[in-house]
């Protein structure tokens, strides 16, 4: 059986190198340069995959944005710009930025190109019940190693990702639900949180309130409670994503999990994930 200890830090060390396109201004700039600006773009960018999406279907997948957000992109965007001219621009800004980190010298980027896609690949086969995942999922794959490593990466956070969706709507945790429930941890900012999803002081307060009758929290922390909501959740989206990482030996996902820390470290040190809102 996979080790799901391995193939969670194989997932989480790699994370910042498909997480920092939602932050880099080389991404801004070239979406700028479709017409396309400010939050608009992270929409736009994430959802191409899907064709000219709805607002309705980013709403269902992306699952804890304010609606009203959401509705004040799309689908009006699509009249600005194509998903195709989207999907090229994200490609090129995320390898362009990579290389200003250095990434592309890092002396283990083929092999971990490699590993992470044939993990990513394996994914491939299991769509079912995961339509941001099965989207991307159809793109072309790059052929150069650092481009690859983002897809491959991309493709296991958005498999990753479908997956703790339908763990929370299990749990009967909703989208702002969730929201407050992280920002409990400490882990995140709440202040993050809040504005890039968008969600009004009051809503917030409120969501608060609920979890706290419900015994999830007291003040603005987690209860016991609400620690082993949040554990099991993390749990079961761990073993919800072991299928792509079957496809490695455990020698392979132990080498994928272990070369994966530079890779996100060099992210890190390079600002890349730097928060400017």
């Amino acid at each position: 059986m996979t080790d799901v200890q391995l193939a969670r830090q194989a997932w989480r060390r790699l994370e910042p190198l498909h997480g920092m396109i939602y932050f880099v201004p080389e991404a801004a700039e070239r979406y700028a340069a479709l017409g396309v600006e400010g939050r608009a773009g992270y929409f736009a960018s994430r959802s191409a995959p899907f064709g000219a999406a709805s607002a309705e279907l980013v709403i269902a997948s992306f699952y804890n944005f304010n609606p009203a957000l959401v509705r004040s992109h799309l689908p009006a965007v699509w009249g600005v710009t194509t998903p195709e001219k989207m999907l090229d621009a994200r490609l090129e800004a995320a390898d362009a930025a990579l290389r200003r980190a250095g990434v592309h010298e890092i002396d283990t980027l083929a092999d971990t190109a490699e590993l992470a896609s044939r993990a990513a690949r394996e994914a491939c086969e299991h769509p079912q019940g995961r339509p941001l995942f099965a989207a991307h999922a159809a793109l072309p794959w790059p052929s150069e190693p650092l481009p690859k490593l983002w897809h491959a990466q991309t493709l296991l956070r958005e498999f990753r990702g479908d997956a703790h969706v339908a763990t929370l709507l299990a749990e009967g945790v909703g989208p702002l639900d969730a929201l407050v429930l992280h920002a409990a941890t400490g882990q995140v900012p709440t202040v993050f949180l809040r504005f890039s999803r968008d969600w009004p002081e009051e809503e917030w307060a409120a969501a608060a309130e609920s979890l706290r009758e419900r015994g999830l929290m007291r003040g603005e922390e987690l209860t016991d409670e609400g620690r082993t909501l949040r554990q099991r959740i993390e749990d079961r989206t761990d073993e919800l994503a072991l299928p792509a990482y079957a496809a490695l030996s455990d020698e392979e996902l132990a080498r994928l999990a272990e070369q994966a820390r530079v890779f996100g470290r060099t992210v890190v040190d390079a600002g890349l994930l730097t928060f400017s809102g």
